[in-house]
């Protein structure tokens, strides 16, 4: 597809460069990540067909999410950008022998290897950060909408256009006065823009405004159900692993994100946006 080749968003090698510690098959593993995890699940619980529907996870990573609907039941087929992050899935299917996934392949979220109307659900929980050129992220809408069947669902993920400053605010990275150029630019219009590749800035993406998502799903075709802060204001915690530890403070956590994850004035405190929406 032309679309591809004359992108300004990231490359597939500078994705990949990003991505090649490893690390994203161990993000889950701390508080804010294990509260990502389950806030997520959550939501996908709630908006999923039954299984066993067949789920297209594209930019499925080391296929975290993919294995675990796969232990849910559904038929689930992984797409992801990065060599290692294909790997890493299949290692992870292969270590749940009486659950694997489908299929585990290489590709790119602008150019779907699926026929039209084949798909119950379509996970794009990677491509709506990374793809920083709106063009890119419509075809990306798009080519979901196409391979899924009609009254299918959509599942998208957009990081918070105010993530940065409440990291850097958090985390002492504002005392940084190259950090605080780059929240500039992701107040402004979203395009965050790390050129230093500094390694705790995360590498260049497009942090949404909540209502942003909505309209660019909306613009491709979809039916919008909602859009929901992910984790909520419990994220922003300094002593999130001992809150999560402890059962009853986790149960608050995850109830309290529940309860405010439509709440329009605290949308963008979540790091983490899903869209969900129907063809």
């Amino acid at each position: 597809m032309d679309t591809v080749g004359r992108s300004n968003s990231p490359t597939p090698e500078e994705v990949g460069l990003h991505y090649a510690s490893g690390y994203e098959a161990r993000r889950h593993e701390t508080g804010g990540g294990k509260l990502d995890a389950a806030r997520t699940q959550e939501l996908m619980r709630r908006f999923l067909p039954s299984p066993p529907a067949l789920v297209r996870d594209v930019g499925g990573g080391p296929g975290g999410h993919s294995c675990w609907l796969a232990r849910e039941g559904y038929e689930v087929h992984l797409l992801d950008l990065v060599p290692l992050h294909v790997e890493l899935a299949r290692r992870a299917s292969e270590d749940q022998p009486n659950h694997p996934l489908a299929s585990i392949a290489a590709a790119d979220a602008r150019t779907l290897p699926w026929n039209e109307g084949t798909s119950d659900a379509v996970l794009l929980f990677g491509p709506l950060y990374h793809l920083t050129a709106r063009t890119d992220r419509l075809v990306a809408l798009r080519e979901a909408r196409r391979v899924l069947r009609n009254g299918g669902i959509l599942l998208g993920v957009g990081i918070s256009r105010f993530a940065s400053v409440l990291d850097g605010l958090f985390r002492g990275f504002l005392d940084d006065p190259e950090f605080q150029r780059i929240v500039e630019g992701d107040l402004q219009n979203g395009q965050h823009r790390n050129p230093n590749q500094h390694s705790n800035y995360f590498m260049d993406t497009f942090f949404h405004h909540p209502d942003e998502l909505r309209t660019e799903v909306e613009e491709a075709g979809f039916s919008v159900t909602g859009v929901f802060g992910v984790e909520g204001p419990g994220v922003w915690l300094q002593n999130l692993d001992d809150h999560w530890n402890n059962e009853k403070r986790r149960a608050r956590m995850l109830k309290i994100a529940s309860r405010l994850e439509e709440e329009p004035t605290l949308l963008g405190l979540s790091p983490h946006l899903v869209v969900a929406a129907q063809k």
